[in-house]
């Protein structure tokens, strides 16, 4: 194992890990079946690891209801493939977020992921009193911080530094990266702390320290990503070539969609999964989101298979 995977604890995530993704019928209403079978294919990808309730999973949508039907089977069909899961609990109230950590202990996620309160821009203060809560709440769970680019408060690595002594059980983040400098900071700063990147620049971020992805690249294809993690970690040749294709492909035929069909970034993500075909799942968003049509799937199905032919 590379020297800075190895130095993570047992417990610290790293690799590739999949998004679990809500399948919604012609009602607008979540396909639990579906689901389900969308799950257990992700699952089955051989991925290091599955979470729910990130910006894909639509978890600011979701009822509690819904929250923890969807945990259950999240759950259920990790359990049953032997793979690590790790289950979001990210809220705009502090509150409901504390509550759906209580009640996620049963089904023993390996960790947690969270995001800061984002009703209106938390102090430092508030930070520490929130995520020592969360930690109170659940001592045995390991938290992550979710940090995304458009949450109202960022913390810096510092503060991230300041965060994990105040809070043991926070082990890893999700982080936008950044530059040669802002790498450099965060080996210094964070040493035995997992940080991923997003999926489509894991080869240089793992290059200058990044553990992993909770990866975008992976709502495309699971298979996809992980084959591609292989050559990252292997210092194969071609692992940069690869990084430089899914940029490409994400600029030219993903990223239109946001500016065509005024989108979110979740809507991005199921059509890419939708294109993918690997499960049971189409383009469309729980309401009042709008969703990439589906006329448009055909073809980013077909610019990915003739941009990544190895990995279909």
């Amino acid at each position: 194992m590379p020297d800075h995977l190895a130095a993570l604890p047992a417990n610290a995530p790293r690799g590739i890990w999949g998004a679990v993704l809500l399948a919604i019928g012609q009602d607008g209403e979540i396909d639990w079946s579906a689901t389900r079978e969308t799950i257990a294919s992700l699952c089955a990808s051989s991925v290091d690891g599955i979470y729910s309730n990130g910006t894909a999973c639509e978890f600011h949508c979701q009822t509690e209801d819904e929250f923890d039907t969807l945990n259950a089977l999240v759950a259920q069909e990790a359990d049953r493939a032997g793979v690590p899961f790790q289950i979001g609990i990210s809220q705009s109230n502090a509150r409901v977020a504390r509550e759906r950590l209580r009640r996620v202990v049963e089904q023993s996620p390996s960790a947690v992921q969270f995001t800061l309160p984002d009703w209106w821009p938390p102090s430092d203060d508030e930070i520490r009193r929130f995520a020592e809560g969360l930690a109170e709440t659940a001592p045995s769970l390991p938290l992550v911080l979710y940090s995304p680019p458009h949450a109202k408060r960022r913390l810096t690595l510092q503060g991230i530094a300041r965060l994990r002594e105040e809070v043991p059980t926070l082990i890893g983040a999700k982080l936008p990266g950044g530059d040669a400098a802002w790498f450099d900071e965060m080996r210094r700063l964070l040493p035995g702390f997992s940080v991923f990147v997003p999926g489509h620049t894991l080869a240089t971020g793992y290059a200058q320290g990044a553990h992993g992805s909770y990866s975008n690249v992976a709502c495309l294809s699971p298979k996809g990503a992980l084959s591609w993690w292989r050559h990252i970690v292997s210092g194969a040749s071609n692992a940069a070539e690869i990084q430089a294709r899914i940029q490409a492909f994400l600029t030219d035929h993903v990223l239109p969609f946001r500016v065509r069909y005024q989108v979110s970034d979740a809507a991005l993500d199921k059509a890419m999964a939708a294109a993918g075909g690997w499960g049971n799942i189409g383009p469309r968003l729980l309401w009042p989101y709008s969703s990439v049509p589906d006329a448009e799937i055909p073809r980013l199905a077909t610019a990915a298979r003739t941009i990544f032919p190895e990995w279909w």
